[in-house]
């Protein structure tokens, strides 16, 4: 269990596994995925973290259900793991960020996931709501995490960086307390660097402890076959993007490599670097089986934290394979991988790749042109918050640090807030 006063970033390991994958945004079934095999090969792997959300459709459940199956609980408890969700964020064009919505959210949250708390709870795309919402949000989970140590650890995300840096801003100047995470998606990728630029050095000064990058692929959009689609094309990219990352894709093919290898190595290896200011010193899943591992014996003191998702264990093994062939690249990564007994297989492929994976990727850069480090709009335009009215009981409290627990208000089942 994390220690209560320390920094997220002394635990959190640096490669979190993302469960967004686990939705019909991205599989047309998630049921059919094999999400039990999934986590435990994960953690066999040596992977210590899993991103999750309410709006992920069932991807809490499935995750609470695999993690607690007796064939890997027993031999992952708890207090092995970190576990993150959000709040917030009810439907595509429904946000809820009232005090009571966010206690009914983190209670549903830990019921799913079956456990008694919650490592890291972001507040789930904070641009969609206002920023006095927002705050309220975060005032409300420290509020829990202060009196019922039911959330561990509190941070917001999003897409767009301005946003993100507001925000965070406000919150250390308005309550003396930095965010222990801001998670930014999308934003640090082959084909969009501008996290790493102004956007780190605002959110530094703004202390926050722990920046993930999330989705290294552009939510899927640096893929071969593009963006997935499940039940349907969620991606917001518009067409003239999609072509050009076509073209980049045309260029990786003609060299014989794949355009999302090429991207999921480039979004690791230099987020590991460009992002350690803002990094963990968790275990890096390195894959030593009998032992957690410390970034130490990398030679390292902070490395940058990605979050990846897959839907199946090809997909989880290629990424961990560049994972870890990044890693034995660090200096002492020889001997780590030794330990391991993966060097010969896993170091000789990087050896042979990553020169000619580096030129492609500065190839693909240069062939996206003015689509390199574009943003798509978030909200988009003309997006209106169909959240549903206000019920009595959901009311704001004047002063949402000191509002009572729900079950103190001894209210009929009808009148209080349904979980969603």
């Amino acid at each position: 269990m994390v220690e209560v006063n320390a920094r997220l970033s002394d635990s959190l390991p640096p490669l979190i596994f993302g469960t967004a994958t686990f939705n019909t945004q991205y599989n047309k079934d998630p049921y059919a995925l094999g999400t039990t095999g999934l986590v435990r090969k994960a953690l066999e792997h040596g992977i210590r973290a899993f991103d999750t959300s309410p709006y992920y459709g069932p991807s809490e459940e499935l995750l609470g259900a695999a993690l607690s199956d007796a064939s890997i609980s027993t031999e992952f408890p708890r207090s092995q793991y970190h576990l993150l969700t959000k709040v917030g964020r009810i439907a595509s064009s429904e946000f809820d960020y009232s005090p009571a919505s966010v206690r009914k959210s983190v209670d549903r949250s830990l019921k799913r996931l079956h456990t008694t708390y919650l490592d890291v709870v972001y507040c789930h795309d904070v641009e969609f709501v206002t920023q006095d919402e927002a705050m309220a949000a975060v005032r409300e989970l420290r509020r829990i995490r202060d009196e019922s140590g039911k959330v561990k650890f509190i941070g917001i995300s999003g897409y767009p960086l301005e946003v993100l840096c507001q925000l965070a801003e406000r919150v250390l100047h308005e309550t003396g307390e930095p965010l222990d995470a801001v998670m930014s998606y999308a934003n640090f990728t082959l084909q969009n660097t501008t996290l790493a630029g102004a956007g780190i050095k605002r959110l530094q000064a703004a202390r926050v402890d722990v920046v993930p990058n999330a989705s290294p692929l552009g939510m899927g959009l640096l893929r071969r076959d593009g963006p997935p689609v499940g039940v349907i094309d969620f991606h917001p990219a518009g067409n003239d993007l999609r072509q050009a990352v076509q073209v980049a894709s045309d260029f990786c093919d003609s060299h014989g490599e794949r355009l999302e290898v090429v991207a999921i190595r480039f979004a690791l290896e230099t987020w590991l670097r460009d992002g350690s200011a803002v990094g963990s010193r968790g275990d890096p899943a390195s894959g030593v089986r009998e032992r957690v591992e410390h970034i130490e014996q990398l030679g390292v003191n902070k490395l940058g934290v990605s979050v990846i998702g897959v839907s199946t264990l090809g997909e989880l093994e290629k990424s961990l394979q560049v994972w870890r062939s990044i890693l034995d690249g660090l200096e002492n990564g020889q001997a780590t991988a030794n330990a391991a007994g993966r060097w010969r297989k896993d170091h000789e492929w990087s050896l042979n790749r990553q020169k000619a994976v580096q030129l492609l990727a500065e190839g693909i850069q240069e062939s996206l042109g003015d689509w390199l480090d574009h943003t798509w709009p978030s909200p988009p335009v003309g997006y209106v918050n169909q959240r549903k009215p206000l019920s009595p009981e959901e009311a704001p409290w004047p002063t949402p640090a000191a509002s009572p627990d729900p079950e103190e208000l001894k209210l009929p089942e009808t009148q209080r807030l349904p979980l969603r």
